[in-house]
C-alpha cells in the first residue's frame, strides 16, 4: 500500500522536467538581460550637487550609452567637453541647435523659442530661484546645458562669452541618465521632462531598463523557484509513501 504507483512516477519525472525547464528559461532571461543590460549601460557617480535634487553628489546613476545625435530637450546627460573640465559631468540638455534661450519670465522660469518651460524637477522656484541670462541662440550641432540646482551649477550661462555661447558638441555627451541605482532612499527612474514635450522634436523615449530590470528579476525567481521545487516535490513523494 506504502509503494508510489506507476502514476506517482511519471509525475515525478514531468515534475523534474518542468522544474529543469523553468531553471533554463530562467537563466536565459537573468544573464541575458544582465549581459544586455551591461552592453548598453554604464554606471557613474555624480561629481556635484549641481543636478539636485534630481541626483545628488555621491549618487550611483545608470546611463545609456548613446550618440549625441539622439539627445533630446530634457535629457539629463553624462558628457566630457574640454572647455569645462577635464571629468566627466552631469548637466540637463534645456536646449539644442537652433533655440533661443532666455531665463528669466517675471514667475522665475525659463523660456525655449518664446515658451515657458515647466520644470518641476528644479530645487527651487520663484522669481529669485535661478539667475537670470540673456537671450542666446544655441548653435547647429549644440547644446545648451543646465543644472537643476540653478543657484549652484556651473553650466552653460558661464560659459556664454564663449565662441558657442556656452553651448557643447552633441559629440561630447557620452550617456543619458535614466536612473538612480543608489542610495536606496533615492532608487528609481528619472521622471519624464514633460515641460519640453509640446517643443518641436519632442523628447526621448525612455531606455529598455525597465524590462531589462524586470526580466533579471523574473529570471531569478523562476531559478530560485525551479531550484527548490525538486526537494520539496522529494520531501513531499517520502511523506506520501510514508
Amino acid at each position: 500500500m506504502g509503494n508510489a504507483g506507476p502514476t506517482d512516477t511519471s509525475h515525478g519525472r514531468l515534475g523534474h522536467v518542468l522544474s529543469g525547464l523553468v531553471v533554463a528559461v530562467g537563466c536565459v532571461l537573468f544573464l541575458g538581460a544582465f549581459a544586455w543590460g551591461a552592453v548598453l549601460y554604464q554606471p557613474y557617480t555624480v561629481p556635484t550637487n549641481s543636478m539636485n535634487p534630481t541626483v545628488k553628489a555621491g549618487d550611483r546613476v545608470l546611463a545609456e550609452r548613446i550618440d549625441g545625435e539622439e539627445v533630446r530637450r530634457g535629457d539629463v546627460v553624462v558628457f566630457q567637453d574640454s572647455v569645462w573640465g577635464s571629468v566627466p559631468m552631469v548637466k540637463r540638455v534645456v536646449g539644442t541647435g537652433g533655440d533661443k534661450v532666455v531665463c528669466c519670465t517675471k514667475q522665475g522660469r525659463l523660456s525655449v523659442n518664446g515658451k515657458t518651460v515647466d520644470e518641476p524637477y528644479l530645487k527651487d522656484t520663484g522669481p529669485d530661484s535661478q539667475p537670470p541670462f540673456k537671450k542666446t541662440t544655441v548653435p547647429k550641432g549644440r547644446l545648451f546645458l543646465l543644472g537643476d540646482h540653478r543657484m549652484d551649477s556651473v553650466d552653460s550661462r558661464v560659459h556664454m562669452a564663449d565662441g558657442d555661447h556656452g553651448a557643447v558638441p552633441r559629440s561630447a555627451v557620452n550617456a543619458r541618465v535614466d536612473a538612480v541605482a543608489w542610495p536606496m532612499s533615492g532608487l528609481g527612474m528619472l521622471a519624464h521632462p514633460g515641460g519640453f514635450s509640446s517643443l518641436p522634436g519632442g523628447t526621448s523615449t525612455p531606455g529598455p531598463l525597465a524590462p531589462l530590470v524586470t526580466a533579471i528579476v523574473v529570471g531569478a525567481l523562476m531559478i530560485l523557484g525551479g531550484a527548490a521545487y525538486g526537494p520539496i516535490a522529494r520531501r513531499a513523494g517520502r511523506g506520501a509513501r510514508g
